[in-house]
């Protein structure tokens, strides 16, 4: 495995390739099974695999974890290296942001990327959309893989890309959890012992909540997932069912809703999903 750091590396070594099919894999660094199971997806499905590694400022808040967030380059580079990874791509700040951050393009995704986590984390799909574009521009991969953990980021991206008519395929993988449940995350390390073990419940309530799909309005299912987050020791930043194809509302002739939910332990927020079928019956009822 190569480890580059600069931009014009990275294309010249990508110049070689481009009769092969290429696979991106966007990280943030500190890997986990949930990123390896993204890169062996990419190995499935492309001949190069490219991993970036960048802990983007752009889409971290002025009172979130960026300078704690963890950074363990010499574990993800041995780790990327046994999974047969081709290029690693690690560049520093200025290499990606010449200029200060106040002053850099952006891309946005109107409406909604200021619904949901946007709302509760205001400019952060702008980082994000910015820095997947730019990363798209760099490595002009054929394939990009992103965990359907964050659901309404995988969106986004799928919604930029069309609308910029990028030309590359969005892959989505599916969530990786503990034993428990526990959807995989690289801030599950933030949490204490006590939190550890009552984290699980965050999927097990969405799964409870799936099953009375159709009995009761969205709305009211919502409070009731929202509430019994609370009482078993959550602080609920959002708890929204909605379209699992648009992000909006249900609507008669919705076919599949997704369950969102963020919600706080001690200091960790922890995100999760859960997308259900709806019985056409029952697509009357949800609103």
């Amino acid at each position: 495995m190569d480890t580059v750091t600069q931009i014009s590396v990275l294309r010249e070594r990508l110049a070689a390739c481009r009769q092969q099919r290429i696979a991106l894999v966007p990280t943030m660094g500190n890997l986990h099974a949930g990123h390896l199971a993204l890169v062996a997806q990419a190995q499935r499905a492309a001949d190069i695999v490219v991993v970036s590694l960048f802990v983007n400022p752009f889409q971290f808040g002025a009172d979130e974890d960026l300078a704690h967030y963890p950074r363990t380059l010499a574990a993800d580079q041995a780790a990327l290296a046994e999974a047969g990874v081709d290029l690693l791509f690690v560049p520093t700040e200025t290499e990606l942001y010449p200029r200060p951050l106040a002053e850099q393009t952006q891309v946005w995704v109107p409406g909604i990327s200021d619904q949901y986590c946007g709302a509760s984390r205001p400019g952060h799909f702008v980082g994000v959309a910015t820095i997947v574009c730019k990363l798209f521009n760099i490595v002009q991969p054929d394939i990009a893989l992103f965990g359907r953990k964050d659901y309404q980021q995988l969106y986004i991206i799928r919604r930029m890309v069309a609308d910029l008519a990028l030309s590359v395929q969005i892959q989505a993988v599916e969530t990786v959890r503990e034993p428990d449940g526990l959807a995989l995350s690289s801030r599950n390390q933030y949490l204490t012992r006590a939190e550890r073990a009552l984290a699980p419940q965050l999927y097990q309530q969405i799964q409870h909540t799936a099953a009375q799909m159709g009995q009761r309005s969205a709305p009211q299912l919502e409070i009731e997932l929202a509430n019994r987050l609370n009482v078993a020791g959550f602080r609920t930043d959002y708890v929204y069912i909605v379209d699992a194809d648009s992000l909006a509302p249900l609507q008669v002739g919705s076919k599949r809703a997704v369950i969102l939910v963020a919600a706080w332990l001690g200091r960790t927020r922890l995100i999760d999903n859960m997308v259900t079928q709806l019985e056409e019956a029952t697509c009357h009822s949800v609103n």
